[in-house]
């Protein structure tokens, strides 16, 4: 028979592609890591990896046996889900993430909400930028991921994922009070390409939506400084060192000498929460989600198209 365990962590070697990245993933030390594809490599009676540079590489067999475990570990975890489901009770730990400004926003009101209902569940959570949120979510090291994607360039989804939307949050520019542009009623992008602009890291999804909505509009952006954090962008700007788009979620408070203008392009980002197909029916997933939508009806002041988790398996946006 084969071992679950030894199997979880040959998966877990081919998702990361090393021990360490296994060991991480996995929570364990490496040595557990090696110990464990050893005892592996004796029940099956075949070399599952080769030494590859100074790591490991999968072998033939071991490519099979990890495509094999993939698919039975799905296979379980659909089957912890029944149960689950069968069960109704809102018990266990679940792992989730969200990038920093929803981690600020929804978290806070969501998790006390799901504690305060479910004692019984167990809550870990961390601050992940969306792209490293729906890795972790694929290598079954998250279970759900709090993500986003803007109004003109959606976030690809890997398949065998389920989503379902949290609020749309609507985007202004943010600029000093003395700026020449601070007393109007909206204003237009095109209006900027002489201004300094505050923008997220160099590669992170929104510094390039901002770069691409920018170039669309003929503007080649001025980049000032850089900061992941709205707060701390937030204070550049009340600085005068430029301007910077500052979404309503995780805005407040505006710093002293800031004000925030509406475009008239009306820029939005889409922010949802994104989970595993084979975990849907966990009623600890479902629970969560709509924890987070009514955190987020809490700010928009409105309900999103649908209270409650989307059906089985159905991806919604």
């Amino acid at each position: 028979m084969l071992n679950l365990d030894r199997l979880r962590t040959l998966d877990a070697l081919a998702r990361h592609g090393s021990v360490s990245g296994a060991a991480e993933g996995l929570h364990i030390t490496t040595s557990a890591v090696s110990q464990q594809l050893a005892k592996l490599e004796r029940e099956v009676g075949q070399r599952l990896l080769a030494k590859h540079g100074r790591g490991v590489r999968l072998t033939d067999a071991g490519r099979l046996l990890a495509e094999h475990a993939a698919r039975i570990l799905s296979q379980v975890a659909i089957a912890q889900s029944d149960l689950e489901a069968q069960r109704g009770q809102v018990a266990g730990e679940l792992r989730l993430s969200a990038f920093p400004t929803a981690a600020r926003g929804l978290f806070p009101t969501a998790l006390a909400a799901l504690r305060a209902e479910h004692p019984a569940l167990r809550l870990r959570s961390c601050e992940l930028e969306p792209e490293r949120g729906i890795r972790a979510v694929v290598r079954g090291d998250l279970d759900l991921a709090v993500v986003l994607d803007w109004y003109n360039k959606p976030m690809p989804l890997p398949d065998g994922l389920v989503k379902a939307s949290i609020l749309d949050d609507p985007a202004d520019v943010a600029m000093p009070v003395g700026h020449p542009l601070a007393g109007r009623d909206e204003v237009d992008l095109t209006e900027f390409a002489e201004d300094e602009w505050i923008t997220w890291g160099e590669g992170e999804f929104c510094h390039e939506w901002l770069m691409f909505t920018l170039r669309s509009r003929g503007i080649e952006p001025i980049l000032g400084h850089r900061a992941a954090e709205t707060h701390t962008q937030l204070g550049l700007v009340a600085a005068g060192l430029g301007v910077c788009v500052v979404p309503l979620l995780g805005r407040h408070p505006m710093p002293p000498g800031v004000v925030a203008v509406p475009l008239k392009q009306r820029v939005r980002r889409h922010v949802y929460v994104v989970w595993r197909a084979d975990a849907d029916r966990r009623p600890s997933i479902r629970a969560a989600v709509r924890a987070l939508r009514a955190a987020g009806e809490r700010i928009t002041g409105r309900p999103e198209a649908s209270a409650a988790p989307p059906a089985s398996g159905s991806p919604t946006t």
